[in-house]
């Protein structure tokens, strides 16, 4: 009877994980074939702008201060960006910048002849006075400048703010963007802003070495983590990343610090499957860096844990603790 338990309980574990790594195939296999489509079905709505991991409360709380004139320059601005049909990252930029120049207030005062919302100077070419304190000619004067911007689209929001706004402190767009982005889901009605989902945006789908990674990657299950090792039949976490990535023709460093600079760096909630995601002791410092794991999407990594951790799947929260903002996209 107990061995019939037991062989029972066997076979279901196998099941799960022939479930589990098949669902996550189609995964990947749907984002490839998805190219061809146009239709981007990423991990997380990158066409937005990203939110810093663990700063949701934040931005709950920036938003309950808000009164009925910011509130209303808000739904302006949204307004008048899907009028324009432009895409959701642009009226973040112009809620950020609006935040950190007025409080998104329309100023009839500011620094030299600065003025409105955006505090848009006429003595620079900005307009005449009556239209700089206008707001729909200040909004859309603001998307027009950030649309000639050179890539902007693929700018954290704060810096194409800066590179509207040309502030002598550059840094202080980001300040909102936790807000900022909570409010064109909220206000903008578009779904799953911070969250995961699937989307339709420019971000670069997952490649065809991505794919080839994750197979690899996946087919590595069950094999015992042991520090240093980089197979074929125990692994570290980072020597799994850089036996998978092998596999797909793409060579990375032999340690998790290095492999962070191995390829494009991208935030992290953009991240599209085959991406590596790190974890630091201290997130904003990538010295600290002591784990790699690869992204699958749908919530889910693959990885090299630990001692006594074989190679498996897990799920995964960008919430998670020391979570390091960047995920790196090798061989770009």
């Amino acid at each position: 009877m107990k061995i019939g338990i037991i062989v029972g309980v066997l076979i279901a574990a196998v099941f799960a994980a022939v479930v589990t790594t098949s669902t996550v195939t189609k995964v990947v296999t749907d984002n490839v074939e998805a190219q061809s489509g146009s239709v981007i079905k990423t991990s997380c709505d990158a066409s937005i702008g990203p939110t810093l991991p663990g700063q949701t409360e934040r931005g709950s709380s920036d938003i309950t201060k808000l009164d009925e004139e910011q509130k209303g320059i808000i739904a302006l601005i949204i307004s008048v960006g899907k009028q324009r049909t432009l895409s959701p990252r642009a009226w973040q930029v112009a809620i950020q910048a609006g935040m950190t120049e007025s409080k998104l207030r329309n100023l009839t005062f500011g620094d030299r002849d600065s003025l409105g919302i955006f505090q848009m100077r006429p003595s620079m070419g900005w307009g005449t006075v009556a239209q700089v304190t206008d707001p729909p000619y200040q909004v859309n004067k603001f998307f027009d400048v950030l649309l000639a911007v050179p890539d902007w689209e693929n700018m954290r929001p704060g810096d194409a703010a800066q590179r509207v706004e040309r502030s002598g402190f550059p840094d202080r767009y980001h300040s909102w963007e936790p807000m900022a982005a909570l409010l064109v889901q909220n206000e903008g009605q578009i779904v799953d802003v911070v969250g995961c989902g699937t989307s339709v945006g420019s971000v670069v789908p997952p490649s065809q070495a991505a794919a080839e990674a994750i197979k690899f990657a996946l087919g590595e299950q069950g094999k015992p983590y042991i520090w240093g090792a980089t197979g074929p039949s125990s692994y570290d976490c980072s020597g799994l990343m850089l036996r998978a990535y092998e596999s797909a023709g793409i060579v990375l460093p032999r340690v998790s610090r290095d492999q962070y600079k191995a390829g494009a760096m991208l935030p992290v909630r953009q991240a599209q499957p085959g991406d590596l995601l790190f974890l630091a002791t201290v997130p904003s410092n990538p010295a600290t860096i002591h784990h790699v794991m690869m992204y699958l999407g749908e919530g889910k990594i693959v990885e090299a844990q630990q001692t006594g951790v074989p190679v498996h799947i897990r799920d995964f929260s960008f919430d998670e603790a020391e979570v390091v903002a960047q995920a790196v996209r090798p061989g770009v």
